[in-house]
């Protein structure tokens, strides 16, 4: 499955992902490639996931390097709209203690 990704940006330093499809060790380089350079730019931002899939460890991996990289200025990385499987899989892996995670879009 592929993963698609649209940009839009909230504000001067606010920008928003969608994200859809499955993020995944052959997908999640694309949603790196999109991310990392909007963390050194923003100062927040927001990921929406209502649309994902499914996501494995490397798709976590990517939200961790985000995370860092945001909260090393300062920053933070907000999760939206996520499915019931992947709140899930972020309470198994220990995310929500450190991740921002809203429940609307």
């Amino acid at each position: 499955m592929n993963v698609t990704i649209q940009e839009e940006t909230r504000s001067e330093q606010v920008s928003a992902l969608v994200v859809s499809g499955e993020v995944d060790a052959y997908t999640a380089p694309q949603l790196r490639e999109k991310l990392m350079p909007l963390c050194k730019e923003n100062r927040e931002i927001y990921l929406d996931l209502s649309r994902v899939d499914y996501m494995d460890s490397t798709g976590l991996g990517v939200l961790i390097g985000a995370y860092k990289q945001l909260r090393s200025g300062g920053g933070r990385l907000v999760l939206t709209g996520m499915s019931p499987r992947l709140k899930r899989l972020m309470k198994i892996t220990g995310l929500t203690e450190i991740l921002d995670i809203e429940d609307g879009v």
